[in-house]
């Protein structure tokens, strides 16, 4: 165990069977995919060995005054290397884009639950803007996998940014606003969402993006009778279920998205016709 500071390194704590604290990797590539959109590379083969769809990465600021560390989701995995894609939103997300190959950066990770995809389905990736990144990684997954199916479907406000990641697992389906938003492309894909597969694999929505577009895709799967899983984003502080600031209203009550998802069924959220 290391003797400066009586915390185990990630291989001590990995081989003691236990989670790793926060840790220091190194960042590999920043990439700005459209302006304000960028993908964050770093090296780190616990995370990447253990990380889930839907699970998060705390990313710590090397500023002291910024104690609280950001969310984000696992966007993509490559033997050790681990990617997040994130908007550049304020000073924290605006310190992570400036990095570069070489430098580093402390992480927690990975935090939260993850999508249920043991059983064999057909899987429907919905994803909204900043939601899509989470969704690549179930796609990149699912693809490993011969027992089920794999559609995505996402919508952006104008560029496409991920369409180029996602598209190598799955097939893709993609709009923005130009031409509507997520929900008219569902319904362009009515027919061919509903009817009966050959396969006879049920369909099952997976859907991440902003509140009121996850609702309305929940809402247009419930018509029609299909399960849908939502993956909440909400604002976190310590990012384990500590500090209760990103509590969401289900039909049992208040849950921490942190800790008690981040991903809910339509069903616990209330959101169904």
């Amino acid at each position: 165990m290391s003797s400066a500071t009586f915390l185990p390194t990630v291989a001590e704590a990995t081989a003691a069977g236990y989670f790793p604290g926060r840790h220091t990797v190194e960042v590999t590539e920043v990439t700005e995919l459209t302006p304000g959109v960028v993908r964050f590379t770093f090296r780190d083969p616990y995370i990447a060995a253990h990380a889930k769809p839907a699970q998060f990465v705390n990313l710590f600021s090397h500023d002291p005054m910024k104690l609280l560390p950001r969310p984000f989701g696992v966007s993509e995995v490559s033997g050790d290397l681990v990617s997040l894609i994130f908007a550049v939103v304020g000073t924290g997300t605006a310190e992570f884009a400036t990095m570069r190959a070489g430098d580093t950066i402390d992480v927690l990770g990975p935090l939260g639950g993850s999508f249920k995809v043991k059983e064999p389905a057909h899987y429907v990736l919905v994803g909204g803007g900043l939601g899509v990144p989470p969704l690549i990684y179930a796609a990149q997954r699912l693809a490993e996998r011969d027992d089920c199916a794999v559609t995505a479907v996402f919508g952006y406000r104008d560029a496409h940014f991920a369409d180029e990641f996602v598209s190598r697992y799955v097939d893709t389906r993609s709009i923005d606003e130009t031409e509507g938003n997520v929900v008219t492309l569902l319904d362009r894909m009515e027919a061919e969402l509903t009817a009966p597969r050959e396969d006879g694999l049920k369909t099952v929505f997976l859907t991440c993006g902003p509140t009121p577009m996850m609702k309305a895709v929940a809402l247009w799967a419930s018509r029609r009778g299909i399960e849908c899983q939502a993956s909440m984003e909400q604002r976190m502080g310590c990012g384990y279920g500590t500090c209760v600031v990103c509590v969401v209203d289900t039909v049992d009550g208040r849950r921490k998205v942190c800790s008690d998802g981040p991903v809910f069924t339509a069903q616990q959220l209330g959101w169904e016709a």
